[in-house]
């Protein structure tokens, strides 16, 4: 009790409270809202105390100061000037306040569920997600104008200047649009219309659309992706979302923990806390889902294949959220840390949904990517002046798998795509979007693209004619295809199908040609729910496997053109590497969740076969 009340009287500044509160949270691993549970006040009471918008009251601060001695920090030691605060745990190192992605990524999750429940969460992306990416705009406002006040001396000029320069700002955010007025911590005197009447919006739904509206004015190349959606909608007289509903998404984004700005995360952090929501969506939203997004570790996979290098031009025409291009970029960056020319990438999108998820996950991960709407197969968009196709140094894609096309597609193509690289298929589009992917190929280009298991082995064997056969065969012949991943069951979100990774070479290796490199990767997997997933150590495991093109048993054949001609061109890696039993490796809680219920399973048998045996007993007849 001593240490409570002797620290009270040093928390009666506020400039104090920020720090020690952020201090307890970070130690004690807690969200704004259980500490606000712990203290008993409000969510927002507590984001404000952060803020240094008010302080607590005496009882509270008793409250608070116990919860330091919980936690190990000597409040006598916290800074007025709200620095970082030194969190000390009796016989163990105390936690970093530095925030790590699963705070973040279940920050996001929880956000989504505030609206209306678990269930529901995914329907509400189109919201999220614009709200997310505001978040990042702003803080990133914020710290260009720290440093132009770092330039002109004085925080209140430097932000003059922003709103006379805008040229000064990659984004510039007007008043309205700013956090700290969307979130009530700074007051804004809305200007009156022309007609002299007040714009104030009545709630937050209507603040957020002004806000991303006023957003685009100024930056009109955001136009169609953080404007996509109305805040303040109604149906039937009801709001899509309700207002309270709405703030408190807004008072969750606005925990300083989570803060967007550039010198708040870590490279990347932010691009994988966004993906991880966009997953989470993909998880609950069945089959429209697998239409933008590819499970980050299959990205990795084919990026760590193709192993891109600087300058190089990569192109994915089906690009949904532009993942697969983010992912070349981070190995590009990886592989060559202190390269300082990035890759040049290029997507096309048919969706209009997933064409802003594409341009918002490009600027978030601070990336520029030529990003262009329209149907690739029909009226691809990157052409030469003279009409003809762009080609790229590199090629990624997960398009539409067994899709159909009409046969008019492609026996009169403009663009020649197919014809010419193996003749004309009238049924799945799997093949044909191979074709166009060597079209769009330099001479020396690689791609990786994603496609159903059936693409390597429909027609193989049969008697009857098959075009898709035979593109397949062209294919082998021309010593196109470097190599076929297969990849585990159930990675996929709009499928639990396996699906298959087939590399394609314009200039193979001399080591590599002639030859197919055929990876069964079907026991590389972890078990999860609902969907399972690759381990990092996998990914780099089977990527040296595949570049290496060399057989490994069990695992990996490499095959030549008499082979493939042997088996009618059956590319399946299973096939030809042996399938044996699935090594699953299982997370260390369902390990003792599953002993938990053989245990259990154990004693009831064992209950009953006492029942079973009691009788017997009884007359003596077990000994």
């Amino acid at each position: 009790m001593s240490y409570h009340y002797a620290n009270i009287t040093r928390m009666t500044d506020v400039s104090a409270v920020p720090a020690l509160l952020q201090a307890i949270r970070a130690t004690l691993d807690l969200t704004q809202a259980e500490l606000a549970e712990r203290i008993g006040v409000s969510f927002a009471t507590v984001n404000r105390w952060e803020g240094g918008a008010n302080k607590p009251q005496r009882v509270q601060l008793a409250k608070i100061t116990a919860l330091a001695e919980e936690a190990g920090v000597d409040v006598g030691d916290v800074p007025n000037t709200g620095d970082a605060v030194v969190a000390r745990r009796r016989g163990r190192q105390a936690k970093s306040a530095t925030p790590t992605t699963k705070p973040m990524e279940q920050m996001l999750w929880d956000a989504a569920c505030s609206i209306r429940g678990e269930k529901d969460a995914p329907k509400f992306k189109d919201y999220l997600l614009p709200l997310l990416f505001l978040k990042r705009l702003s803080d990133v406002f914020d710290d260009e104008i720290d440093r132009l006040a770092e330039e002109y001396g004085d925080r209140e000029v430097a932000v003059e200047i922003a709103d006379n320069d805008h040229d000064l700002l990659r984004f510039y955010l007007p008043p309205e649009s700013r956090w700290a007025v969307i979130s009530g911590r700074d007051q804004y005197d809305w200007p009156d219309d022309e007609r002299g009447r007040t714009p104030r919006p009545r709630d937050i739904g209507e603040h957020l659309t002004k806000a991303v509206r006023a957003v685009v004015r100024f930056n009109p190349t955001l136009a169609g992706v953080i404007d996509v959606v109305d805040f303040a909608a109604e149906r039937n007289g009801e709001r899509d979302i309700n207002p309270a509903k709405l703030n408190g998404v807004v008072e969750t984004f606005s925990d300083p923990r989570y803060r967007l700005g550039l010198a708040d995360v870590q490279p990347d952090f932010l691009g994988r806390a966004y993906e991880y929501l966009l997953r989470k969506f993909a998880e609950g939203s069945g089959q429209s889902a697998g239409e933008f997004f590819t499970p980050t570790e299959v990205g990795f996979l084919m990026a760590r294949i193709l192993r891109p290098k600087p300058g190089q031009t990569c192109h994915d025409y089906a690009s949904g959220s532009a993942g697969l291009l983010i992912k070349l970029q981070l190995v590009a960056n990886e592989l060559d840390p202190t390269a300082k020319v990035p890759l040049k990438l290029y997507g096309q999108e048919l969706q209009a949904e997933s064409y802003a998820v594409a341009r918002m996950n490009a600027i978030i991960h601070d990336m520029d990517v030529d990003l262009r709407r329209g149907d690739t197969m029909i009226n691809p968009k990157f052409r030469t002046p003279s009409g003809s196709l762009d080609q790229f140094d590199l090629v990624v894609a997960n398009p539409m798998w067994n899709q159909s096309f009409g046969a008019s597609i492609f026996e009169d193509d403009p663009y020649d795509r197919f014809i010419r690289n193996g003749g004309a298929t009238s049924g799945k589009g799997d093949w044909a979007w191979l074709q166009h992917t060597l079209s769009v190929l330099k001479d020396g280009g690689r791609a990786a693209v994603v496609l159903d298991t059936g693409a390597v082995t429909r027609g193989s064997g049969s008697k009857n004619e098959d075009k898709e056969r035979n593109i397949r065969k062209w294919f082998v012949e021309q010593d196109l295809i470097e190599g076929v991943i297969l990849m585990p069951d159930n990675l996929f979100y709009n499928t639990t199908a396996a699906g298959v990774i087939v590399v394609l070479n314009k200039r193979k290796p001399e080591s590599k040609k002639g030859n197919i490199t055929l990876v069964n990767a079907s026991k590389r997997f972890t078990k999860g729910k609902p969907k399972n997933h690759l381990a990092d150590e996998d990914v780099a495991g089977l990527a040296r496997l595949f570049n290496a093109g060399e057989s490994v048993e069990g695992e990996v054949a490499v095959i030549d053109g008499a082979q493939a001609a042997e088996a009618d061109y059956n590319l399946s890696p299973s096939r030809w590497a042996g399938n044996g039993g699935a090594v699953v490796r299982l997370d260390v809680g369902d390990l003792l969740a599953e002993l938990d219920l053989l245990t259990g399973e154990d004693a009831g048998l064992t209950a009953d076969l006492l029942k079973l045996l009691g009788p017997l007993a009884a007359s003596g007849d077990v000994k």
